[in-house]
């Protein structure tokens, strides 16, 4: 049988998870659970589209429940004591310079779980994340992405 996956994450995406779960927990499981209370009131299950629309939400619910557990009994947090200052690594905000654009650009480098590119949130198993872990300041680095090549200098490396 197969390790499970290693999620390493920040405090804050933690935290985050442990919110969303207590809340899929205890609100939506009581607000999914009265939906359907309702929709069996209107009797014949064969053609109410309520009760199934309710018994749909309630799977995805306990498969997003069953998703953070895995996720929070499988994540190994990152000790800010432990990493250097001035290198890039999980955790850290990094401003770089893109040269395609010509513009900075900040990144949050965070575990494949937290990642959210629509707010610059960029996993460490990213091209763009993978090639910064690890650099410092002053680096130059091209970076092979799906559109093409990108290049980016460090400008900047600090704690999130």
């Amino acid at each position: 049988m197969s390790k499970p996956k290693k999620y390493v994450m920040t405090y804050e995406g933690i935290t985050k998870l442990e919110e969303e779960l207590e809340f899929l927990k205890t609100a939506k499981r009581k607000d999914i659970t009265e939906k359907i209370k309702v929709a069996l009131g209107y009797g014949d299950l064969s053609e109410n589209s309520e009760y199934d629309d309710a018994k749909n939400e309630q799977a995805f619910v306990e498969g997003r429940i069953i998703q953070l557990e895995n996720r929070l009994r499988n994540a190994s947090v990152v000790d800010e004591d432990d990493i250097e200052k001035d290198v890039v690594s999980i955790g850290a905000i990094v401003k770089v310079k893109d040269f395609q654009f010509d513009e900075e650009v900040e990144f949050y480098i965070v575990g494949s779980a937290e990642a959210d590119p629509m707010v610059n949130k960029i996993s460490n198993e990213s091209p763009v994340g993978s090639a910064l872990v690890g650099k410092k300041v002053g680096v130059i680095l091209e970076v092979s992405v799906p559109e093409g090549i990108s290049k980016y200098e460090v400008l900047e490396v600090r704690r999130g």
